[in-house]
């Protein structure tokens, strides 16, 4: 069976049986939090327990390393949309040890895309487009430092509200311990 066919037998019973009522809240987070993480499978779980998140409780925005890589791209966009439109008021930038991005190697990555059927001429006329495919697919050297720069990255967007806390944390994917990089309610 297929993980598509697999999902949607399961959605049926899941439908049929009521289970989402135990899920329902409303799209405003109750602990007025958006938190960007990594989209780490480990942190599936371990992230909302370690840091008492329930449902219905923050806006949850992943990124591959919890990098806000643009300051308009769609990762900010969902930032100020959870502070505008859904009455966030704090910003918690959440990264973690043993991070993927930590070993990202842009060459061998574009390497695989080759190997997957992405030809020569796609690179070159990305290439010609003004697109920095190594800049793009780059990850970073020390995780604490790629926290430090979201988070200045998300503090200083010209359409971010001065009262808004933003704060940076690591996670540990094993034990789910969180060490402070960053404390939003301090300078601010």
């Amino acid at each position: 069976m297929h993980n598509l066919d697999e999902i949607l037998a399961y959605n049926r019973q899941f439908v049929a049986n009521k289970e989402y009522e135990k899920y329902q809240t409303t799209k405003f987070p109750d602990k007025r939090l958006v938190v960007l993480s990594c989209m780490d499978t480990r942190l599936e779980e371990l992230l909302p327990k370690a840091m008492n998140m329930r449902n219905g409780d923050i806006k949850h925005v992943k990124s591959a390393g919890a990098i806000v890589s643009h300051p308009f791209g769609s990762i900010m966009r969902s930032i100020l949309v959870a502070i505008y439109e859904l009455n966030a008021a704090e910003v918690i930038v959440v990264g973690h040890y043993d991070c993927g991005m930590s070993a990202m190697d842009s060459s061998r990555t574009m390497t695989k895309m080759m190997e997957q059927g992405v030809s020569a001429q796609t690179f070159s006329t990305l290439q010609h487009a003004g697109i920095n495919l190594n800049q793009w697919l780059r990850g970073f050297d020390c995780v604490d430092d790629s926290v430090k720069n979201s988070v200045e990255t998300i503090k200083n967007h010209p359409l971010l509200p001065e009262s808004v806390a933003v704060h940076g944390l690591l996670i540990d994917p094993v034990t789910g311990k969180l060490d402070v990089v960053v404390n939003g309610y301090e300078n601010r």
